[in-house]
């Protein structure tokens, strides 16, 4: 795998913004990635040294469509942690 197929997206929301205050990134990633792949991905696309790696399965929520009922699609979760020292600048706006 590499690496650009295994970090999908960054999560935008008010909570990832508040794990940003305390170092800490999240991004959606591909179900197949290791925590090991996780921390590799962002060793090398941003240039900095993780320290923790944490996944969790995003699981589908229901929802109804006129008449029929289903769920959307689970997704994996990672939330990277860096030192203190230590942050990515495409997140910062510089």
């Amino acid at each position: 795998m590499q690496y650009e197929d295994i970090l999908l997206e960054p999560v935008l929301s008010e909570k990832a913004n508040k794990l940003r205050e305390e170092g800490k990134y999240v991004f959606r990633v591909n179900p197949k990635a290791t925590k090991i792949q996780i921390k590799e991905a962002v060793k090398k696309l941003f240039n900095v040294n993780p320290v923790s790696c944490t996944t969790m399965v995003v699981g589908g929520k229901p929802k109804r469509l006129r008449y029929r009922s289903g769920y959307t699609s689970s997704w994996k979760k990672a939330i990277v942690r860096l030192s203190k020292d230590e942050k990515i600048a495409i997140f910062d706006g510089v």
